[in-house]
């Protein structure tokens, strides 16, 4: 066993919470530390293995998927409409894909389906520009923006002007499947250095998560004190998004991992490897 406390990324949005709500790394056999950050950057902590175990965006995984593992029953999915994932725009998708679409620096797998969707599903050619969130400043220098997660939430909640697409809604639309946006996974080193811890770990988000989907009431609560908005709102947001990743989630993932292949955005094709409970066997024997 190695030494040093096992160390857990969890994403800071606000859709991750229900996973996240009611786990206590401090309840665990063994010393264990969370990371809160941002997509980007728990993405690149995964990929260069300074985390154990942690949520991150889906196209991190594919980029790092010969590096990680992915964790059964976990994810933030959509089978439309997302909420936290909108293109504003000043007039139609059509005519932002044939002009500048300013994106967000936070997560790429978001940035990527919108790259699938103006280029492969509309046809389009748009120039791309990197930008902090910030609507009114992306929107001066562009004819969309792409924001997500609770920067999304609270622009949708403040804007008047612009057109609002769901690139959730927009993806069932044209393919008929769900989109994962992030997924947990394990490094493949720690699953061979800290099985034991890996396996606690897991089990343990996952009954953290079938407790905050049970009882959503302190999540909605903690949401509208930190971000804004009513219980309404907050109710029908996680209620609209699935944490689970079955056969459904996994379809529509691999088609995406696919086109972004096709279109040179991973340079690699990703095969989806799991962790399991056998691994954790052959370690032990």
């Amino acid at each position: 066993m190695r030494s040093g406390p096992a160390v857990i990324g969890k994403i800071s949005y606000t859709n991750s919470w229900p996973v996240f709500f009611n786990f206590d790394p401090s309840a665990l056999s063994f010393p264990a530390r969370m990371v809160s950050e941002v997509p980007s950057v728990l993405n690149r902590g995964m990929a260069r293995g300074d985390i154990d175990v942690g949520a991150l965006s889906s196209f991190a995984f594919a980029e790092a998927s010969d590096r990680l593992l992915l964790l059964p029953g976990l994810s933030v999915s959509s089978d439309g409409p997302v909420r936290s994932i909108l293109l504003f725009s000043k007039g139609t998708v059509e005519e932002a894909a044939k002009g500048t679409v300013a994106v967000t620096n936070t997560s790429a797998t978001s940035v990527n389906l919108l790259k699938i969707l103006l280029e492969k599903a509309v046809g389009g050619n748009p120039q791309y520009i990197s930008a902090e969130p910030n609507l009114e400043k992306m929107m001066e220098q562009a004819d969309a923006c792409l924001l997500i997660g609770d920067h999304a939430i609270r622009a949708m909640w403040q804007n008047k002007q612009y057109r609002v697409t769901d690139l959730g809604e927009m993806w069932k639309r044209w393919t008929g499947l769900g989109m994962t946006f992030a997924v947990w996974a394990v490094s493949r080193k720690s699953a061979l250095e800290i099985p034991e811890a890996v396996a606690e770990i897991c089990q343990a988000l996952i009954e953290s998560k079938r407790r905050g989907l049970r009882n959503l009431a302190p999540i909605v609560s903690e949401a509208c004190n930190r971000i804004g908005g009513d219980a309404g709102y907050w109710s029908g947001y996680f209620q609209n998004l699935c944490y689970d990743f079955g056969e459904r989630q996994q379809g529509g993932l691999d088609l995406y991992f696919r086109y972004a292949n096709e279109m040179g955005l991973l340079p690699q094709k990703v095969k989806m490897e799991f962790w399991s409970d056998n691994l954790l066997t052959r370690v032990k024997e």
